[in-house]
């Protein structure tokens, strides 16, 4: 079976773009440009992990592969080909983590669309009538002006806990 990303080649163009990049700061310059073969296989990548199942359905997959793919760039010297020989599994990480992020993202804009709606009075979603030649005024964007929207809660996350926090009775 042909897989989309050869891994091996993948991994090769890596290992060039690496050593560039290593002479590249050795002689004071600004890191070379990606390789489009590089940049096909992320982009190939990206996008192929937006039709997993658990990605499919949401309407902002395109800005989930456009954040996949900035995080890859940004990552990608963070990649060591000396470490690991397999570039196809970092990358797929690096974008799945980039849709998660995506996803929050945007459920936290949704929560905010819909509190700010909820808060609203009814007398804001109607278009009113005035008498100057029937011109009609959303009421709606007057409000929002006055009123701007606030930001939405902080996810509280529970902290870890290390399993050396106590050395106490080891003491």
């Amino acid at each position: 079976m042909a897989h989309y990303v050869d891994n091996k080649e993948f991994l090769e163009a890596l290992r060039e773009y690496k050593v560039k990049c290593n002479l590249a700061t050795e002689a004071g310059l600004p890191k070379p440009r990606l390789n489009n073969y590089i940049g096909e296989c992320i982009l190939l990548i990206a996008t192929r992990v937006s039709y997993r199942p658990n990605f499919i359905n949401y309407s902002y997959r395109d800005e989930m592969i456009s954040d996949g793919i900035e995080n890859c760039i940004q990552y990608i010297s963070s990649f060591d080909p000396e470490k690991s020989d397999n570039p196809f599994a970092y990358f797929t990480q690096v974008i799945f983590f980039a849709f998660i992020r995506r996803i929050g993202k945007e459920k936290r804009q949704s929560y905010i669309r819909s509190k700010l709606i909820q808060d609203m009075p009814f007398e804001l979603f109607e278009l009113q009538e005035h008498d100057e030649g029937g011109v009609f005024q959303n009421t709606y964007i007057e409000y929002m002006q006055n009123n701007p929207p606030q930001e939405a809660p902080a996810v509280k996350r529970k902290p870890r806990k290390s399993e050396f926090s106590d050395l106490g009775e080891f003491v």
